[in-house]
């Protein structure tokens, strides 16, 4: 990819070598401090402190941030434990100026339908990270949390891209980064609460049947990138399409379920197969049209 000399978001939010944020509760103290004493002299006080303490060293052993998700969470106030190589520096930047071009993508896209593209932030963090949808690891992998509008990367998935699926390249990377804001535009406009509303109710099959078509539509916005990417913006150089596959493929479920199992469950798919998830961002990627990527409406995936 030509991305050296391009444009950088100002949305990456930097929290690597960070613990989870507990600002919130840090603002909130004098406040808790004030009523305190009156607490603490009526019984039914007492009872409310006594519930908190346990739910939150419950939580903490559990692996939830209680006292973050009641306060609603804050920016992260620690600070990094170290300095960052030069090539985790360059990686940050290269994913800054990906953001960068979605962002020069989704715009007029939205204006043309009519609407307004909000611009998601992304969240650079290292081990575990304490987002609106909870707190999470990066065994979990790059993910977007609807409650926030955030993406969340821990920039260590590259290297498993690389080495562990044999999916190497910025542009593999880049694919990534675009799956990510894909769930970010079907937020936006709705999509994404429809298909939690249809699947209440429904049976997990049918609940996984409806996420594999929710991420194949990701793939296909992601390929519709790629393609304003190359033909608006001329980004792309030889080869970079066939990394984006091969990262597709790498990580289509039938894949991960081979190499974790030696068994493929087709029932269980929640992101779809290899050839599905290579079929729609390339869908995405030759068209560059919106109305192309209608997982929900087609047939067959």
């Amino acid at each position: 990819m030509k991305w050296e000399d391009r444009r950088r978001s100002d949305n990456v939010e930097d929290r690597r070598g960070q613990g989870p944020s507990y600002g919130a509760a840090a603002g909130a103290a004098p406040l808790l401090l004030r009523f305190l004493p009156a607490m603490i002299r009526s019984k039914t006080g007492r009872i409310i402190l006594v519930v908190g303490v346990l739910a939150i060293f419950g939580g903490r052993m559990l692996g939830i941030d209680v006292l973050s998700m009641f306060l609603g969470g804050g920016a992260a106030t620690s600070q990094p434990t170290r300095e960052f190589t030069e090539q985790e520096q360059q990686l940050a930047e290269f994913v800054a100026v990906v953001l960068a071009d979605t962002e020069d993508t989704w715009n007029p896209i939205f204006t043309q339908l009519g609407a307004n593209y909000r611009e998601p932030t992304l969240v650079l963090f290292s081990g575990r990270v304490n987002s609106a949808c909870g707190m999470a690891s990066a065994a979990v992998g790059p993910f977007y949390c609807p409650g926030d509008q955030q993406v969340y990367i821990d920039l260590s998935f590259f290297n498993d891209l690389k080495v562990r699926h044999g999916a190497p390249g910025d542009f593999a990377q880049a694919y990534v980064i675009a799956h990510e804001v894909g769930h970010h535009v079907q937020n936006l406009m709705g999509i994404s609460q429809k298909v939690q509303d249809a699947g209440r109710g429904r049976s997990k099959a049918d609940v996984n049947a409806l996420s594999v078509r929710q991420e194949l539509q990701a793939d296909c916005f992601a390929g519709i990138w790629g393609h304003v990417a190359n033909t608006d913006r001329q980004l792309l150089d030889p080869g970079d399409l066939e990394e984006a596959l091969r990262a597709a493929t790498a990580i289509g479920d039938d894949r991960l379920q081979r190499e974790a199992t030696g068994q493929v469950v087709p029932d269980s798919f929640t992101h779809g197969s290899s050839a599905q998830r290579v079929k729609w961002f390339r869908r995405g990627f030759d068209s560059g049209q919106v109305a192309a990527c209608d997982t929900f409406a087609a047939d067959s995936l």
